[in-house]
């Protein structure tokens, strides 16, 4: 019989991922609920140093599958190896973070394994030994309750920054295991050639937890301007709506919405944003979300905590003066 609940690591030139922590978290929660131990997955190349601090997070056991062709993520690789260690010990529930490499890796380790999976869901339960995932439906405006019958593992993703990160306990320690697997260079389609990394500095949408985004509103790219200064008084990353990436003022790692990247930060300023369905639908589990919008019936409003009805190149100026003698003071 299935048992146990097991989560991947998600690690990127050797740098573990806050996803990561997030979903061991919720993956020790789990397993206190089944009375089941909690074993955490990492894969890499010489990464068996970072397996250590897992275990603070709420971990028993580590298997790390340390390879060359591992060091970078490569869905081929990534789901031969973990598709193979799966079926050898059989979990009862397998958690990834729904980021851009969990989406793309959860839906192929579905395929390999034959079950059915719950992508980026917000929430988790046990109920009657079974895992219940909670996820958003209809870009948003509805939730479903997934449950799984005669499937095992029972498989799902947790949206970033959703799930409450444990309190590292330097305490607590986990079993660190090499994971025995195969790897046959014939089944590798692809491989990374080279890595062009981000040299901004800033931190990535999805990790990040204050963003400001801007939209149609801004009226162009040299617009931008006025949001990165308040984005670097606050310490924020800034976004971007599918309009202004359409209209080439951002790139499009820059666009929050259903078909760019769906965020949860602490907290979420929308500047000229009015609200279309595919951008409510990547920021509306953030925890405050600040409108400001020219449009008092702007669907956005519908969404925020708090709304500013008024010129941006008004408001913003004046709230990022304000921060500063906030700041200064």
């Amino acid at each position: 019989m299935a048992q146990g609940v097991w989560t991947i690591a998600e690690q990127r030139g050797g740098e573990i991922r806050k996803i990561t922590y997030e979903i061991i978290s919720e993956g020790r929660r789990l397993a206190d609920a089944l009375g089941q131990d909690l074993t955490v997955l990492l894969l890499g190349s010489n990464i068996k140093e970072k397996a250590a601090e897992l275990g603070n997070y709420g971990a028993d056991k580590v298997l790390v599958a340390d390879d060359p062709r591992l060091e970078a993520y490569t869905t081929d690789a990534y789901a031969s190896v973990i598709s193979e260690l799966v079926k050898a010990d059989d979990p009862a529930i397998l958690l990834l973070g729904a980021s851009a490499e969990g989406k793309d890796l959860s839906a192929r380790l579905s395929g390999k394994l034959g079950v059915g999976m719950a992508q980026d869901c917000t929430a988790f339960a046990v109920e009657d030994g079974n895992l219940v995932a909670t996820r958003p439906i209809y870009a948003g405006k509805a939730y479903a309750r997934v449950t799984f019958e005669n499937s095992w593992p029972q498989m799902a993703t947790a949206r970033p920054k959703v799930m409450d990160i444990n309190e590292p306990d330097t305490s607590r320690s986990a079993e660190v295991l090499d994971a025995a697997f195969s790897l046959d260079d014939g089944a590798l389609k692809t491989k990374v050639v080279d890595v062009l990394k981000d040299e901004s500095g800033k931190v990535d949408l999805t990790e990040a937890d204050k963003i400001v985004s801007g939209g149609r509103g801004m009226k162009g790219p040299e617009n931008y301007k006025i949001l990165e200064d308040l984005a670097d008084l606050i310490g924020a990353t800034v976004g971007a709506s599918r309009s202004a990436v359409d209209a080439g003022w951002r790139p499009h790692s820059d666009q929050v919405g259903q078909t760019g990247k769906v965020v949860s930060p602490g907290l979420y300023i929308a500047c000229g944003i009015s609200g279309a369905i595919q951008h409510l639908a990547g920021m509306s589990t953030s925890k405050v979300i600040v409108a400001i919008n020219k449009d008092a019936d702007a669907p956005i409003f519908q969404k925020a905590d708090y709304g500013v009805v008024g010129d941006l190149f008004d408001v913003v100026p004046a709230l990022t003066e304000e921060v500063k003698k906030y700041i200064e003071s």
